[in-house]
């Protein structure tokens, strides 16, 4: 039996490697040919310091406290070259995957579906041609087949399979858009790289509030399978905003989450004035059902610019600070997701 230890660099990239029981993570960083900042592997240095917030590990006790204090312990600051799981870990490592002689992944795989599911949004369906690793909320760089350019977006699927789906924005002109709906076919190859990023679902151990715009529901379907696959004993609450009435995708799934998931509920908002929905606004207009617990909340945010701005003003003018705010930003106009996690 061995573990599945998840190493996110400071640069965004995110690679899988086993670890086998008894097996530190820097000697099988090591043994999957990569290289993690490392000088003494003996617990005296502390170059290989790094984080782990996810999983289940024993650092023993032959390491200096020069290398690794008691305060940075309770952090969850872990040497690598003392680091032994006992079961699946995250690790962020402060250094990028090129200094470690690692990168992206690409790999390959065969388009089965494209969906025109609503004006303004497109669901895509791939099947790898491996089974592909990532943390729920995580996303790849899809290459638009006939150029050189690639497109950031976030699954929208269970991790670990090689069915793969992405909802994505249709975006009038855009390139991989305006690929997707003239001209894409069933069987057509597409390259992906990745998994990448550091929006994704921590262990649940307090209620959680999830707010989604528009496509940036993607990566909270990628988090409820995951939830549904491993349970969950917390209030998990999630507010669906759009523009209009139209663009209120994916609502059969969210609806056979809430009733797969015993805490889980959820609620759609519709922001424009000419809606038949009947909860009219912004997220923000429809927070009393959030298990905001006076900030004892982690609270999950993806959407546009403009809405990200307006929670995080939200929660500055109602003087909640959460325990934990995970949000990524994103733009038709952009290739890359950017990501932050305050």
């Amino acid at each position: 039996m061995s573990y599945n230890i998840a190493l996110n660099f400071e640069d965004g990239v995110t690679r899988f490697i086993n670890c086998n029981p008894g097996e530190t993570v820097l000697d099988a960083a090591y043994r999957n040919q990569i290289k993690l900042p490392m000088d003494c592997s003996d617990g005296v240095c502390g170059t290989c310091k790094g984080s782990c917030r996810q999983g289940s590990f024993d650092l023993g006790d032959d390491y200096i406290d020069e290398a690794l204090t008691e305060e940075e312990v309770a952090e969850g600051k872990v040497l690598t070259c003392q680091m032994v799981p006992s079961g699946d870990c995250v690790v962020e490592i402060p250094a990028p995957s090129t200094l470690c002689k690692t990168g992206q992944v690409e790999f390959g795989g065969t388009l089965a579906e494209v969906n025109l599911i609503s004006p303004t949004a497109i669901e895509l369906k791939v099947n790898a041609d491996q089974e592909v690793p990532f943390l729920p909320g995580q996303y790849v760089n899809i290459k638009v087949p006939g150029s050189e350019e690639s497109r950031a977006y976030s699954f929208s699927s269970r991790p670990g399979s090689r069915e793969l789906s992405f909802l994505i924005r249709n975006v009038p002109g855009g390139l991989m858009s305006s690929w997707l709906v003239g001209q894409a076919r069933a069987g057509d190859r597409l390259s992906l790289t990745g998994p990448m990023g550091v929006f994704y679902l921590r262990p649940v151990a307090r209620p959680v509030l999830m707010l989604a715009g528009g496509t940036g529901l993607a990566p909270f379907l990628a988090m409820l399978e995951d939830l549904r696959a491993k349970g969950c004993d917390q209030p998990v609450h999630l507010i669906y905003g759009v523009t209009n009435d139209d663009d209120l995708v994916g609502v059969e799934a969210l609806e056979r989450f809430a009733a797969d998931i015993e805490h889980f509920s959820f609620k759609t908002v519709v922001a424009g004035a000419d809606s038949a929905h009947p909860r009219k606004g912004y997220v923000t207009n429809h927070m009393e059902d959030a298990p905001l617990q006076h900030g004892e909340v982690d609270v999950y945010l993806c959407g546009p610019p403009p809405m990200v701005d307006a929670v995080l003003g939200y929660f500055r003018s109602q003087g909640i600070q959460p325990a934990s705010f995970h949000y990524e930003k994103f733009s038709p106009s952009i290739t890359a997701v950017t990501e932050q996690v305050a």
